[in-house]
């Protein structure tokens, strides 16, 4: 009987990690599609620090919304960031962009920009582009990745990035006045963009879903719980002595 409800238990919680995997599976669905809808809308103003939108800025609603600002880059506080792309490991540079405040409800803010992925060799900013004056930007809306990386942690002090924390950044640069809690992954419209560094359009919309997979994966598993917990109860209804180890 001890085996038949440590089947029981393995069966349940196998079976719990089916019907997960396809709660997964609805809100992944959900994603893409949201993804996709915003991608192919039309930029629309980036966010202003008018008291209300930025507390409200969430993952589910407002990221990967593509949008447009224009601003002048401050070069001098550059920053890059640890990156692995298609194009190979490198950096992505983050650029201050201040929009004034034509471009926005009330006093301008600072807004970091992804311009894009440089290799190693071209991480030093006297061998690229340096657009000078006011700058039209067209990105996608992404959020702050706070603290660093998995394995690795930011290092502000030494100048070591793993990943584009946004606060953490406009700290260690001395960005004075407010700070969009967002960054923008600048956009490669402009074809000849994808010949230069930073070369931006980098950002990764593709999103693994194997979900069904492994919910058909556990609940096989559970199926076959079940199977050997019936035989093992018809054994032991039948009398027949359960094949148990023992010692002599």
């Amino acid at each position: 009987m001890a085996l038949l409800l440590l089947a029981a238990l393995l069966f349940a919680g196998l079976l719990a990690l089916g019907v997960w995997q396809l709660q997964r599976l609805a809100w992944k669905q959900d994603l893409i599609a949201r993804v996709e809808q915003r991608l192919s809308a039309a930029p629309v103003a980036a966010p202003s620090p008018d008291g209300k939108t930025w507390p409200s800025l969430n993952r589910a609603e407002h990221e990967y919304r593509r949008l447009r600002v224009q601003g002048r880059f401050d070069h001098d506080r550059e920053v890059q960031v640890w990156a692995s792309t298609a194009l190979g490991s490198g950096y992505w540079v983050l650029t201050p962009l201040w929009v004034d405040a034509g471009q926005a409800a009330g006093a301008g803010f600072w807004l970091l920009v992804n311009r894009g992925f440089v290799p190693p060799e071209q991480r030093d900013p006297a061998g690229r582009a340096q657009p000078t004056g006011p700058q039209q930007i067209t990105g996608l809306l992404r959020l702050s990745e706070p603290g660093g990386s998995l394995l690795r942690r930011n290092d502000a002090a030494a100048g070591r990035w793993y990943s584009r924390d946004v606060a953490a950044i406009a700290a260690a640069q001395g960005l004075n006045g407010p700070v969009a809690p967002y960054f923008i992954d600048a956009g490669a419209d402009d074809p000849a963009a994808t010949m230069a560094w930073p070369r931006p359009g980098l950002t990764v919309l593709q999103f693994s879903n194997n979900h069904l997979v492994y919910a058909l994966t556990w609940f096989a598993l559970a199926a076959m719980v079940a199977g050997a917990a019936v035989l093992l109860w018809r054994h032991h209804a039948a009398g027949e002595p359960t094949l148990v180890p023992h010692r002599d």
